[in-house]
């Protein structure tokens, strides 16, 4: 069970550490609006397509928690964190979503009455504190960009933090496959109807040529980076704890501060110190 996930936690951090690059590559030809929409229709095909059939073995009491699940998890965050990245660059924003380890010990603490281990809280502050460093040397980098915008990432951590922890306490009985099918189940026709009012499927939008392509990067991101990750996620949440699972939020931005390098993102030495840092604080809070 350790071995799986520690796993879980490496494959994860990758998948998602790669998705900030893939929204501001699919923002090229899309508004943040358009790819949320469609970030979630082509997520829900997916599921749909390899476990349909397992909706009927989904037990009605449970689809309260799993709606709630599907809004505040997926639906509002992949239009909040589109519409972020139209102000700040891929990287700083997944460094941002590092707040959900330290939301989730708080919400967990104070509405669920899920405890927390004191070293555990001090991994999450550790962590926090380099998450503060990569933040402000990022502001420092980009003093143009409009870092208001962090607000809408900064809201997504609550909603993920609330959202792990409701999984740990009233879905802990279900099947990963089966919470993310059921989440989409509840939040696909939404986004479908979000995606027509963006007049996505406007003659004029598909004469765009650069259309193409944002799709394509939208599609990666829906199959990998939503559709696998969120079964992968759930189960970790399932064998392991809240904290530890939410804690993969720390590695993400390392991988997204090497794919913002790679396309011309800001990088300094300070934001390594800081990457360090956060390992440590993830060291400290799933340590035995």
């Amino acid at each position: 069970m350790k071995v799986s996930k520690w796993t879980y936690f490496v494959i994860l951090s990758i998948i998602w550490g790669t998705s900030f690059i893939l929204i501001k590559k699919g923002l090229v030809g899309l508004n943040p609006y358009q790819l949320g929409a469609l970030r979630t229709v082509l997520t829900g095909l997916f599921l749909f397509v390899v476990g349909f059939k397992t909706i009927k073995t989904i037990k009605k009491e449970d689809w309260k928690w799993i709606t709630i699940s599907g809004f505040l998890g997926s639906f509002i965050p992949a239009f909040f964190f589109a519409i972020a990245e139209t102000e700040i660059d891929s990287a700083v924003v997944s460094v941002l979503n590092s707040l959900v380890p330290l939301n989730t010990v708080l919400i967990g603490l104070a509405i669920f009455k899920i405890t927390s281990t004191k070293r555990q809280i001090l991994g999450v502050i550790v962590g926090f504190i380099g998450t503060a460093l990569l933040i402000l040397k990022g502001a420092q980098l980009n003093p143009n960009q409009n870092y208001l915008f962090a607000g809408f990432v900064i809201a997504s951590t609550l909603m993920y933090a609330a959202n792990v922890n409701i999984i740990k306490r009233y879905l802990q009985h279900v099947k990963p496959l089966n919470i993310a099918i059921g989440n989409y189940v509840a939040i696909i026709i939404p986004a479908f109807i979000v995606l027509i009012f963006t007049d996505f499927f406007t003659v004029d939008n598909f004469k765009n040529p650069i259309l193409g392509m944002s799709i394509v990067y939208v599609a990666i991101l829906s199959l990998f980076g939503t559709a696998i990750a969120k079964v992968l996620f759930f189960r970790l949440v399932q064998i392991s704890t809240p904290v530890f699972a939410s804690s993969v939020t720390y590695i993400m931005p390392i991988v997204a501060l090497i794919w913002g390098l790679l396309d011309g993102e800001s990088f300094s030495e300070i934001q390594i110190l800081a990457s360090v840092i956060i390992l440590i604080g993830v060291f400290l809070a799933n340590k035995q």
